[in-house]
């Protein structure tokens, strides 16, 4: 009997699953398999938002192969030692895994091949499933990477994706392979956390393409109506595939849609970007000479930040529905990565931690390049912007409504009140219980140009 075993990583699914398709196409059994690698544990990077949401997709997945005759197979350790017993126990003659893009994975992909290689089995790397367009695949004349959002929008438009590949509809698991438990959710997770899982992650997608879609071009910045699609853990642990969200939001049409896959795009840039410079997970893509304040000089500052008690209500409440729900409104990452870099002058790697502490789709992709982009070392091409949090509130949040929803302090306040309280004077400011700014914007400004050397 011919095996083949197939790694799951970032692609916890079975609909669009090249990787699961391949292997079931060229073999009479297959092995599902996921590893608890302890190399990522070492990293630190596990956080029990995305433990609680990585138990819930498991576990759906086990489902939805039990469904099919199979079963997921887990394992705990390191990640090449643990394929390689499974193949030895099998004798299985290839493994299909997702290609990825971090440094880690591209490390993986190394160890991997080497440690099957002695035993005269394969590695099959996939392209095309944790992204859209294969990192690499699209590059400027003289460069391994485009550097410019726009130009890159423009080729990974005109690049035809591939087919939807068919979910499974039998699968067949060697006997006598022996598993660990499911992981369970872990307690200390935020209180508003998504669901996790396949079947929810579809249900979302289902949803929004039937009523959120259409209003997406002229609200997705809109912090009250929340009018985005929520789909970044899906798509962090890949239940639900970019290609298929990209063809469905397609054949749903309109404004919406092509704003939309725009932001899929943005998500295959920054993966590009990544491949191509690993480092930038950790140091900058473009150096401004910054010399940040001191986790000690800044300590206050940071952790009235992270408490959301900076007396900045829009900076506020976003970082306490980040605590809440492990998510964040995208306008919302923006202020509070602005206002943090910008104009407290703290490095975006203390704001980049904090997020991934808590953020159930932290990708270290679209954290880490996205935080570098705010702060002005990353890919933007104007890195001295700043955004005004007042004047974001007032065009994002004109009604206060996200405001009074997070910051409740200030639910008396009515309309773009809400966003000044500093001006009230008197019994009426007397009546808040809200701080005072940590720092006057004018004088965060003035500091961080004369940091970059702009006065």
């Amino acid at each position: 009997m011919r095996v083949r075993v197939v790694l799951f990583t970032s692609d916890l699914r079975v609909h669009d699953h090249p990787p699961l398709r391949a292997a079931l196409d060229a073999a009479d059994a297959v092995v599902p398999l996921f590893v608890r690698d302890t190399g990522i544990t070492a990293t630190g990077f596990p956080a029990p938002n995305r433990e609680a949401f990585l138990a819930d997709c498991l576990s759906d997945l086990d489902a939805a192969l039990r469904e099919r005759g199979g079963r997921l197979v887990v394992r705990s350790g390191d990640v090449a030692d643990e394929v390689a017993k499974v193949v030895a126990e099998t004798g299985a003659d290839a493994v299909h895994v997702a290609g990825g893009v971090s440094a880690y994975a591209q490390r993986r992909e190394d160890r991997l091949r080497a440690a099957l290689r002695d035993g005269g089995c394969d590695l099959v790397v996939h392209d095309a499933v944790v992204t859209c367009v294969p990192p690499g695949a699209l590059t400027p004349t003289g460069r391994d990477h485009f550097a410019v959002f726009t130009p890159y929008h423009r080729h990974w438009s005109a690049q035809p994706l591939r087919a939807v590949v068919r979910a499974p509809r039998a699968i067949t698991v060697p006997d006598g392979i022996g598993s660990e438990p499911l992981p369970q959710r872990p307690a200390g997770t935020s209180p508003g956390l998504a669901q996790g899982g396949e079947r929810a992650g579809r249900a979302r997608l289902t949803a929004w393409l039937r009523s959120g879609i259409a209003g997406y071009e002229d609200g997705h910045d809109d912090l009250a109506g929340d009018v985005t699609s929520r789909l970044s853990p899906d798509l962090h642990f890949g239940t639900v595939g970019p290609v298929e969200a990209v063809h469905r939001a397609a054949a749903a049409g309109g404004p919406g849609a092509e704003a939309f896959v725009r932001q899929l795009a943005w998500r295959d840039f920054h993966h590009q970007v990544l491949a191509a410079r690993p480092a930038a997970a950790h140091d900058d893509y473009r150096a401004q000479g910054d010399h940040w304040r001191s986790a000690a000089a800044a300590r206050h500052d940071i952790e009235a930040w992270q408490e959301g008690r900076t007396g900045i209500p829009v900076v506020d409440a976003a970082m306490r529905q980040l605590r809440h729900e492990g998510w964040m409104h995208n306008r919302g990452r923006l202020l509070a990565a602005s206002f943090l870099t910008k104009t407290l002058y703290v490095d975006w790697r203390v704001g980049a931690r904090h997020f991934l502490s808590l953020l159930v789709d932290g990708d270290v992709a679209n954290n880490q390049l996205n935080w570098q982009w705010m702060a002005g070392t990353g890919t933007d091409s104007r890195p001295n912007r700043v955004l005004n949090p007042v004047t974001q509130g007032k065009r994002y949040d004109p009604d206060g409504g996200y405001v009074r929803r997070w910051v409740p302090e200030l639910a008396g306040l009515s309309g773009a009140a809400v966003h000044e309280p500093w001006k009230l004077t008197g019994l009426d400011r007397a009546a808040y219980d809200y701080p005072d700014p940590v720092v006057e914007l004018a004088d965060g400004l003035a500091r961080f140009r004369a940091a970059r050397g702009l006065n």
